[in-house]
C-alpha cells in the first residue's frame, strides 16, 4: 500500500525536532576537545543577535487624519433654512420607514401563508414577532432619548475648547 504523504509530513521527517534533539545529545556526549569552545561561541553569537534585535526600536508616528468638510450646504444658510431642510429630510425619512414597514408586513403575510400550509402555529409566531418588534422599538426609543439627553448636556455645558 503506497502512502500518500503531504509536503508538511515529508518536511517533518526531514527536519524532525526530536531527531535533532537526539543528534545534539549524541554529539554532546562525545568527548571532543572543542565542544566547550563551540558552546561558548554559539551562545555568544545567539546572545549578540538577540541583543541587537532587542535594542532596535521602531516608533511609527501615526498618520494625521484626513479631515473632509461637508461642503454640500451653503455656508450662509439661515436657521429657518436649516430647520426647513431638517423637516423635509425627516418627512422623507418617515416615508421611507413607512415603505419599509409595509414591505415587512407583506413579507410577514407571505410567511404566515407558508406557515399555515406547513401546519405551523402561526398565531404563536405572530405574537412572538409583535413582542420582539415592540422590544426593538422600545430599545430604539430609549437610545434616541439618551442621545437627545447627551446632546442637551453637551450644548448646555461648553467644553474647555469653547472658552
Amino acid at each position: 500500500m503506497a502512502s500518500t504523504s503531504t509536503g508538511f509530513s515529508r518536511l517533518l521527517v526531514l527536519f524532525n525536532p526530536l531527531r535533532a534533539g537526539r543528534d545534539l545529545r549524541d554529539v554532546w556526549k562525545q568527548e571532543t576537545p572543542h565542544r566547550w569552545r563551540f558552546l561558548a561561541l554559539s551562545a555568544a553569537v545567539t546572545f549578540c543577535i538577540f541583543g541587537v534585535m532587542f535594542q532596535e526600536q521602531y516608533v511609527v508616528e501615526p498618520r494625521s487624519p484626513t479631515v473632509t468638510y461637508i461642503d454640500t450646504f451653503e455656508p450662509g444658510r439661515s436657521d429657518a433654512e436649516i430647520i426647513a431642510s431638517n423637516i423635509e429630510n425627516q418627512k422623507r425619512k418617515d416615508a421611507l420607514l413607512a415603505q419599509r414597514a409595509e414591505r415587512e408586513a407583506q413579507i410577514r403575510e407571505r410567511y404566515e401563508v407558508v406557515g399555515r400550509v406547513s401546519g405551523i402555529d402561526v398565531e404563536e409566531a405572530r405574537q412572538r414577532g409583535i413582542r420582539e418588534r415592540a422590544e426593538q422599538a422600545q430599545r430604539v426609543e430609549e437610545a434616541r432619548r439618551r442621545a437627545i439627553e447627551r446632546a442637551g448636556q453637551n450644548i448646555s455645558q461648553p467644553s474647555a475648547n469653547d472658552q
